[in-house]
């Protein structure tokens, strides 16, 4: 993946790109579009000069309107004038209408915002945590080097290596802590002032543009379409604060992360340079911050604001929005070192089961399934249980049909139960340890790639959508493919203990008087001198089974 790049390679991308690249640092919106706010007509209104109140009188007496509703058509007037001066063919004020030139230039800014939608798409909305992750081994690179490495378990055991296990995971979340207490004040400003961008380009790539320019009918007098401010004064407001709240340019490391997290998915693909593909994607977003710096110069979406609501104080305000990135960070770096302990842990004990039933297993490797997530196979699926089921898949040829199954098959074929329902119990018993390794195949070739259960998973994996909807799909997924798998190893262990109880029984060791010997044991056993202590080895093999799928399970559980 792109982001496993080292920091120092990131680095050294960065400069290349500074380098490469005509960025224009030029603010993006200028306050007010060059005329700032009066105070509201009414309070300017009783602050003018005695002699200019009696001639708004005078025009009172001919005109039947309040002196100071034509000192507000006065001032409307003009505003209205100043805008057609600096923007022929934006606004109609006598009309209140918005006149071709900027649904022209409404269009223009929505194709322009939708590149960033897209960048935003493909990466903060999948994990915005993430992103921040990545975002600040750019920002803070000492920083993240604590949090990658020095949290890491391997780095940990190795520096303290007689340290029980359950305090090394505290070890790596007092490295965390340490890490975050690095960040100081101008590095919280930085992390927050990209984090503010992101959250302002994420507004106004999402703002409803088409809403406002559906509002528009073309109109033949004018040669184009219209529209009544007032069908959409609200949105231009909404629009007007977003504007204003994206001034500055975005940073080059944040435009830099958001091109990295959308190539990712194609590195290893023939032809593949990662130098070229984010050249090509920053002279895309120049063009598009290109496009915005236009509107706002060319479009006094604020004059047009105070002339069609006639408030001359009306401005617009910031959002709030980014100051939630270190809650993001720190809860990503939380779950990560969880996850990254927990795996470790998980896999130290795994190591410890296998030698455990080495010698049970007779030296034999352990019988992977095909298709399932593992070291050596990262693009098999994630699903739970699959250790008990390689377990049974190499007890059942190694132990099972050798070791095992010449004390069982006699009972079931010669053996005379007390009772049927110790027969009948027997016998669904031997049928599922039978039936056991076709069931592991069936499963297996359902995972593999040209089973269901892959195809699904593969198809997920492609998949456009958010990350949580994507999570959410494929939950689903592995969620089958787990009942399986626990379907299957409930049977292994109902019939192991089934034989455990019904062998028990038969030799006379069932206190509780639910199981009987044989009516015909001597038959069954002949001359075999091996047979009784035989079904004794047997209920040990059984125990033993049992008690390895319950280790494997409180291993997969975290317990």
């Amino acid at each position: 993946m792109v982001s496993g790049l080292s920091i120092d390679e990131r680095h050294n991308l960065l400069e290349r790109l500074k380098i490469q690249s005509n960025f224009s640092a030029k603010v993006l919106y200028e306050e007010d579009g060059g005329a700032g706010a009066s105070a509201d007509i009414e309070t300017e209104f009783t602050k003018l000069p005695w002699f200019i109140h009696l001639w708004y009188y005078f025009l009172s007496l001919f005109k039947s309107r309040p002196p100071m509703k034509i000192y507000e058509d006065t001032k409307v007037s003009i505003l209205g004038n100043k805008i057609e001066e600096r923007a022929p063919g934006l606004y109609d004020y006598q009309q209140g209408m918005l006149l071709p030139l900027f649904f022209r230039q409404m269009t223009k800014l929505k194709e322009a915002a939708h590149f960033f939608y897209s960048a935003l798409d493909s990466s903060v909305n999948r994990d915005k945590g993430a992103f921040y992750a990545f975002l600040g081994s750019l920002e803070m690179p000492d920083v993240h080097r604590i949090l990658q490495n020095e949290t890491n378990p391997e780095t940990i055991v190795e520096k303290h290596p007689n340290t029980p296990e359950n305090e090394l995971r505290q070890l790596a979340l007092k490295k965390m802590d340490d890490a975050f207490a690095m960040i100081d004040e101008e590095r919280r400003n930085i992390m927050y002032s990209d984090a503010r961008s992101l959250f302002c380009l994420k507004e106004l790539s999402s703002f409803l543009y088409d809403r406002v320019l559906m509002a528009f009918e073309n109109n033949a007098a004018v040669g184009g379409e219209t529209c009544s401010v007032g069908i959409v004064r609200d949105l231009l407001m909404t629009l007007n604060n977003i504007l204003l709240s994206l001034k500055i340019v975005p940073p080059m490391p944040l435009l830099e992360s958001l091109f990295i997290f959308i190539l990712q998915e194609k590195v290893g693909e023939h032809g593949f340079e990662i130098n070229r593909e984010i050249r090509i994607l920053l002279s895309k977003a120049e063009e598009s911050l290109s496009v915005i710096r236009e509107f706002n110069s060319h479009v006094p979406l604020t004059l047009v604001l105070r002339c069609s609501t006639r408030n001359m104080s009306l401005s617009p305000h910031e959002l709030s929005g980014g100051e939630e990135w270190f809650v993001v960070y720190r809860d990503y770096w939380k779950k990560h070192i969880d996850s990254v302990f927990a795996e470790f842990l998980k896999d130290h004990r795994q190591k410890e089961l296998v030698q455990s039933f080495r010698l049970f297993l007779k030296g034999k490797e352990l019988k992977a399934l095909g298709n399932v997530q593992t070291d050596a196979n990262p693009e098999g699926m994630p699903i739970r249980g699959a250790f008990g089921l390689s377990f049974l898949y190499t007890f059942y040829p190694v132990v099972f049909m050798p070791d095992i199954n010449w004390i069982l098959r006699p009972i079931l074929i010669e053996g005379e139960f007390q009772k049927k329902e110790n027969r009948l119990e027997f016998a669904e018993g031997y049928n599922n340890l039978i039936k056991l390794e076709d069931e592991i195949k069936k499963f297996e070739y359902n995972i593999s790639s040209s089973g269901d259960y892959y195809k699904s998973y593969a198809q997920i994996r492609q998949d456009m959508s958010s990350l949580s909807i994507k999570r959410h799909k494929t939950q689903v997924v592995l969620g089958e493919a787990e009942e399986d798998v626990t379907r299957i190893l409930e049977q292994a262990r109902s019939a192991s203990q089934t034989m455990i109880n019904i062998l028990g029984g038969i030799l006379g060791k069932d206190s509780k008087g639910k199981y009987f010997p044989l009516t015909n044991l001597p038959k069954v056993v002949g001359k075999n001198t091996l047979f009784i202590p035989g079904m004794s080895d047997v209920i040990q093999k059984f125990q033993f089974v049992l008690k390895v799928l319950e280790d494997i399970d409180d291993m997969e559980s975290g317990r």
